[in-house]
């Protein structure tokens, strides 16, 4: 893999200065096609919270007849959630933060559940037949993993910065997976990009100039965007 920024090309071994730029090469193996009715803006996530969430949803086939949680609703949770829903199953979305619960519905969660509420959560034990977790800030995961189902899954894509302790004894007695999942290859994100085309799928954004990029990032710290931040190009001139 070579990655955006600071990686070592294979090819000629510069390194990768990132994607800020008003013009680049890339090899057309890399390039991605996108749909003509998306706003580009919105469009431009995809390529990262969009697929971060699309791919395990895909692999471990959500769809209709199914129950998922998603865990967290920032940037990579507000993908989730518009995924697992436009996919046909049952959405739940998990919150620390019920201020969150009317936009989880607008975006379309079935039901709207506060993390540290023991009585709703206990309401959902053994049922569930996969969780997505994309909280980034440290949490305990016996939560989640006491309500998946016999041989049910959870994925974690977050990434915080302190390793979780983990209650072994929810996964043997369930016979249950905990994985993790990165970003997906290059077909994947054509087919999801395709699929967003086709859906009308895109992320939540707020555009910003280069100049405020500083501000976007305290903002971004606490948690003060919805969902996520783009860059104007044109602001760079």
């Amino acid at each position: 893999m070579i990655e955006t920024y600071n990686s070592i090309d294979r090819i000629d071994g510069s390194v990768t200065r990132g994607g800020y730029s008003n013009d680049y090469v890339v090899d057309e193996r890399f390039a991605h096609s996108v749909p003509e009715n998306l706003n580009l803006a919105a469009l431009a996530p995809l390529l990262c919270a969009g697929i971060t969430t699309y791919s395990p949803l895909r692999h471990w086939k959500v769809g209709p007849g199914k129950k998922v949680g998603i865990v967290g609703l920032g940037g990579l949770g507000h993908m989730a959630l518009k995924f697992a829903h436009s996919f046909g199953a049952h959405v739940v979305q998990f919150t620390t933060n019920l201020r969150k619960r009317e936009d989880a519905l607008e975006l379309g969660a079935d039901e709207v559940v506060l993390s540290t509420d023991a009585n709703a959560i206990s309401a959902h034990l053994n049922s569930f037949d996969f969780i997505l977790d994309t909280a980034a800030a440290p949490h305990s995961l016996d939560i989640y993993t006491a309500l998946l189902k016999q041989d049910a899954a959870m994925c974690l894509v977050g990434l915080p910065d302190r390793p979780p302790i983990i209650n072994v004894g929810n996964l043997i007695t369930r016979r249950a997976s905990l994985a993790g999942s990165m970003i997906g290859g290059v077909p994947e994100t054509q087919q999801m990009l395709e699929y967003c085309g086709q859906h009308n799928i895109v992320s939540d954004v707020e555009v910003i100039p280069i100049q405020q990029i500083n501000e976007a990032y305290e903002r971004m710290l606490k948690q003060d965007v919805k969902y996520r931040f783009v860059i104007d190009m044109s602001s760079l001139k």
